[in-house]
């Protein structure tokens, strides 16, 4: 099935950011970090692949697919609508060429292009691992990937989410890529993929903890918590009817401070260099807050942070 979005016309190496309304000042500012550090900018492109652009999710609308096991409730409102996106760079490639995909709320510190230009020795997919209970059951981070769109040609993003609906395709599975040919997957430095951890050898930062993320303190929240609880089912049971009863969004806390302030200079410090270039406008910004999308006191951090290094 083809694709609502615009299929790349070159083989030139390619950084995809996948995104939702929700998350569009993220996935601009994501955009324009990849190619402020890097040394080569002029030598690969960046997209951003947007979730209002596919109308087969229009489709699964409060309908229940298969996710860990479980049922839960499709909602295109969701902070992260967007991830099954994630799939679809090798089809607006042409099955041709090596892109890197990436979260709306991954920034680049260092060169993207050092990881496109990567010697993948053979692999179709290179990532790292999940974190915490995810890393000990081999679950791999498809929050990056670098892709050889060549060899991912069984990548059919339309398809693979009927599946979930169909219940033939568990999206953790998919998600984890734990149906993929562990023989084609390659391991990156974690660096490439940093959680919420900003060191000298960090390369991509990602804002991964969604209620700690530096654009949002002080908001409500907006998104479902993961139910982690195939060991213990009956926990999953209580949260399914408490979600039932009280809506998605209950008893989750809002938004809070990221704890460590370097990265919310970082994000701020890359907006206001949008500001000043035309890129993002101030209308934009403050249309975002009005929407909840932004934190209320944005234009306050963007006064008090420095600039970036050059």
């Amino acid at each position: 099935m083809m694709s609502e979005e615009t299929t790349v016309s070159s083989d030139r190496p390619t950084v995809f950011i996948h995104t939702n309304h929700r998350q569009m000042l993220g996935a601009i500012v994501s955009r324009y970090s990849m190619k402020r550090n890097s040394k080569r900018p002029e030598d690969f492109d960046v997209h951003l692949i947007e979730h209002a652009n596919h109308a087969f999710f229009k489709d699964y609308e409060g309908r229940e697919y298969l996710r860990d096991g479980a049922s839960r409730v499709w909602r295109n409102d969701d902070l992260q609508s967007f991830t099954p996106l994630r799939f679809m760079p090798p089809e607006l490639m042409g099955y041709r060429g090596r892109a890197v995909v990436t979260d709306p709320d991954v920034f680049a510190v260092g060169d993207v292009m050092e990881l496109l230009e990567r010697d993948m020795q053979g692999k179709a997919i290179m990532c790292r691992p999940r974190s915490g209970a995810k890393r000990l059951e081999g679950v791999l981070a498809t929050s990056v990937m670098l892709l050889d769109c060549a060899q991912l040609t069984h990548w059919r993003c339309r398809d693979q989410f009927d599946q979930l609906f169909e219940r033939t395709l568990d999206y953790a599975d998919w998600i984890g890529l734990k149906n993929e040919d562990r023989s084609r997957i390659g391991i990156f430095e974690n660096e490439w993929n940093d959680f919420d951890r900003l060191t000298d050898r960090t390369k991509l930062i990602h804002n991964t903890k969604r209620k700690t993320q530096p654009w949002k303190a002080g908001l409500p929240a907006d998104y479902i918590p993961a139910e982690k609880y195939r060991i213990f089912p009956p926990i999953r049971w209580v949260l399914r009817a408490r979600r039932r009863f009280f809506g998605d969004y209950a008893f989750v806390p809002d938004y809070k401070p990221h704890p460590d302030p370097r990265q919310e200079a970082f994000f701020f410090g890359l907006l206001r260099e949008c500001v000043e270039k035309g890129i993002v406008s101030e209308d934009f910004i403050r249309q975002e807050m009005a929407r909840n999308h932004v934190r209320h006191d944005a234009f306050e951090v963007l006064d008090r942070v420095g600039s970036l290094a050059a």
